[in-house]
């Protein structure tokens, strides 16, 4: 606010002045620029307190205005952090029930991708089991060879470490097929079908004439049976000439004689025999028997052929060594058509044990562990 300063006094007459009005009105001159300045540092600083009033009052409602900004920001901050916490809280728990699911998915997967295996390796040895009576049946190789090339196909496309040693079981299995030979089985059907025949010509060891003649040969007795006077047969060429040469021909009533002692003497021949016996029951064996004991021996032969077809390899070989044994006992074994039966049921019964199919050992051994889980 304006400060009044006093009015000035009127000068008065000038009159002389002495020194101590002069060093008096110096000093009042003095005192009056003095609170001059004084008024004027007064105003300054008044003007500077108000203007620094005015800027306190300024910041001190700018203040408070941020403070209630601040209060509010610091409300909605926890707004938010209970808000941040709640949805943290419900983020915890989806989050565990997310890894509960995981977890249970993770789970359910593994069961199915060993239900899977499981599954495929019961496929598989279903299959081979399907191919080996494929295989018993045919009497070849080709359904086991396709069923492990199809079975190592599937292991192959499936990438299961747990199934390397299934496909490993197989490749061994499928090299020994491969390398494997199977006997032609309509050739020994064919061999069976020809003892079968040759049974009724066997003679038997109890038939001892008919043993006799099929050993030695008789010699041809029209003559013997034919009238005195049937003529006499030509003689070939070569014995003309002989006769020819000869001094005086051999009568005809000598040689009619001769023939007639040859028959003779083969007839007193058959009638005693002495030989050695091995088999006595065979020997006792009455005539009407006979029939029924080439029935037999045809009915082991053809119980042989059927099992051979059904691949029933120890059934054929034990019917085949029955049918032996029994040309052996029975049968003269002096004949050779008893000694070419025998031989070829031997040789038969060779052919059967290499007829006999490879099994799938180590493949069925690996897909029980497999299935087993180990």
């Amino acid at each position: 606010m304006p400060i009044e300063t006093p009015p000035e006094p009127v000068a008065a007459p000038a009159a002389p002045l002495s020194g101590t009005a002069a060093a008096t009105r110096a000093g009042l001159w003095l005192l009056g620029m003095l609170a001059i300045a004084g008024l004027a540092s007064s105003l300054l600083l008044w003007q500077r307190l108000s203007a620094i009033q005015e800027q306190l009052a300024r910041q001190s409602a700018d203040s408070g205005a941020q403070a209630i900004e601040a209060r509010t920001v610091a409300r909605e901050a926890q707004d938010l952090a209970r808000e941040t916490a709640a949805r943290l809280a419900v983020a915890e728990t989806r989050v565990g029930e997310v890894a509960l699911q995981r977890g249970q998915l993770e789970e359910l997967m593994h069961s199915l991708s060993r239900t899977r295996d499981e599954n495929l390796v019961a496929d598989i040895e279903a299959a081979l089991r399907l191919a080996q009576q494929q295989a018993q049946l045919t009497g070849s190789l080709q359904p086991l060879i396709a069923a492990l090339r199809s079975a190592e196909q599937r292991i192959e496309r499936a990438a299961q470490p747990r199934l390397a040693p299934v496909q490993r079981a197989l490749a061994q299995d499928l090299e020994r097929l491969e390398r494997a030979s199977v006997t032609d089985t309509a050739g020994l059907l064919g061999r069976i079908d020809d003892l079968v025949r040759q049974a009724d010509e066997l003679p038997l060891l109890a038939d001892v004439a008919s043993a006799a003649a099929m050993r030695q040969p008789r010699p041809g007795r029209a003559g013997a049976a034919a009238p005195a006077a049937a003529a006499p047969a030509t003689p070939p060429a070569d014995t003309a000439e002989t006769a020819k040469t000869a001094a005086a021909p051999e009568p005809q009533w000598q040689r009619l004689l001769g023939r007639a002692w040859e028959g003779a003497r083969e007839q007193a021949r058959g009638l005693l025999r002495v030989s050695r016996i091995d088999q006595p029951e065979a020997m006792l064996l009455a005539p009407e028997q006979a029939f029924f004991l080439r029935e037999n021996l045809k009915l082991k032969l053809l119980n042989a052929r059927l099992a051979l077809l059904a691949r029933r390899m120890d059934t054929a070989r034990a019917d085949l060594q029955m049918a032996s044994a029994a040309v052996g006992k029975y049968f003269d074994p002096a004949s050779r058509r008893v000694q070419t039966m025998a031989s070829s049921l031997d040789q038969l019964q060779g052919h059967i044990r290499s007829a006999e199919l490879p099994q799938l050992d180590h493949s069925m051994a690996a897909l029980a562990t497999a299935a087993a889980g180990r």
